[in-house]
């Protein structure tokens, strides 16, 4: 009776734990690694990440599945990061929030630094960008893996702005970086930091009078719902970085650290031919929505950032600033 009893509960140790890890065809255990974002599953964001996680199983003879989880489920940026460093967190698409981990990404952030997207591209896939990434990695165990590119972030508001003098008094959100709040301080507006998921609502309140987002960005959210104009200021050519934690590119093997980077530059590609696909489509929805675009003269905005941007790359690393002005001198 007692060896039937002993047999009986380790029959229901075995299914507990078959029914707790996931495996392969083979049998052998899958690693299942989750990785975070703030957008919600309509934007490119989420389908790359759908696409990342589908080349890294297909990749990896499925040793490896990765997991999505939207609309901040895992967190805000900061708390995505901060994941990352401690392993609770595997992957994250992250933007300028990575300057407040390592210093000198906030040049990437300063107004009008990149003339136009070939500026940008040309640097974050050049060398200088894969040394960016390196010393990052070794400052704050997240490796980057890859840059997605992104539409340039425009303004939207309430008021008609058609040059600085107009930002006067406008409330503008902006994301917690010093580059953004000073620049646009410079420019002549109000400044006012927030996490994202609070816009809308701050913008149906008037806590808020605008913000300033890539325009598949603010789309996707309905900003066009409480905003009547659309001011192409093409004030940030920028990025979101697929990251990793180095905690977790330890844990593979060699041959899934290798899928894994294949499996970021195929979905690299994949997002950056997307998001510009569906930037054509948010424009056509801010349209549809009433919202009226404005086409500035873009040269008083510039100048109107040049001493601040100065000023900034002076504290976060002037090399890198003069490395990125040089290119298109």
């Amino acid at each position: 009776m007692k060896s039937k009893i002993v047999f009986l509960l380790l029959s229901i140790t075995a299914l507990f734990l078959a029914a707790c890890n996931q495996g392969t065809a083979d049998g052998k255990e899958t690693k299942v690694l989750r990785l975070g974002h703030i957008q919600n599953e309509s934007n490119a964001w989420h389908k790359g990440s759908l696409k990342f996680a589908e080349l890294v199983e297909e990749k990896t003879n499925g040793s490896v599945k990765v997991e999505v989880y939207p609309s901040s489920t895992l967190g805000e940026d900061r708390d995505l990061v901060e994941g990352m460093q401690i392993g609770t967190v595997d992957f994250a698409l992250v933007a300028g929030v990575m300057s407040n981990f390592y210093e000198p990404y906030s040049i990437l952030e300063l107004p009008y630094l990149f003339h136009d997207l070939d500026h940008l591209e040309e640097f974050v896939y050049g060398d200088d960008g894969k040394r960016l990434q390196g010393d990052m990695l070794e400052e704050t165990g997240v490796r980057g893996l890859e840059f997605w590119l992104r539409g340039p972030r425009e303004l939207t508001t309430n008021k008609l702005v058609e040059k600085p003098e107009d930002l006067k008094g406008q409330k503008i959100r902006v994301p917690n970086i010093e580059a953004s709040v000073e620049g646009w301080k410079a420019m002549g507006a109000s400044p006012t930091p927030m996490n994202f998921g609070e816009v809308y609502s701050s913008l149906q309140t008037g806590v808020i009078d605008a913000q300033e987002n890539p325009i598949e960005f603010t789309a996707s959210a309905r900003i066009q719902e409480v905003q009547d104009y659309l001011v192409m200021t093409d004030h940030v050519f920028g990025y979101v970085q697929l990251l990793m934690s180095d905690k977790t590119f330890e844990g593979l093997t060699e041959d899934e650290r290798d899928a894994v980077l294949e499996a970021a530059a195929e979905a690299r590609n994949y997002q950056n031919d997307l998001v510009f696909q569906e930037e054509e489509e948010a424009v056509q929805a801010m349209l549809d929505a009433d919202v009226e675009i404005i086409e500035v003269d873009q040269e008083p905005f510039r100048e109107a950032v040049q001493d601040i941007n100065e000023k900034l790359a002076d504290k976060y690393g002037r090399e890198l600033y003069d490395t990125i002005q040089g290119m298109r001198e």
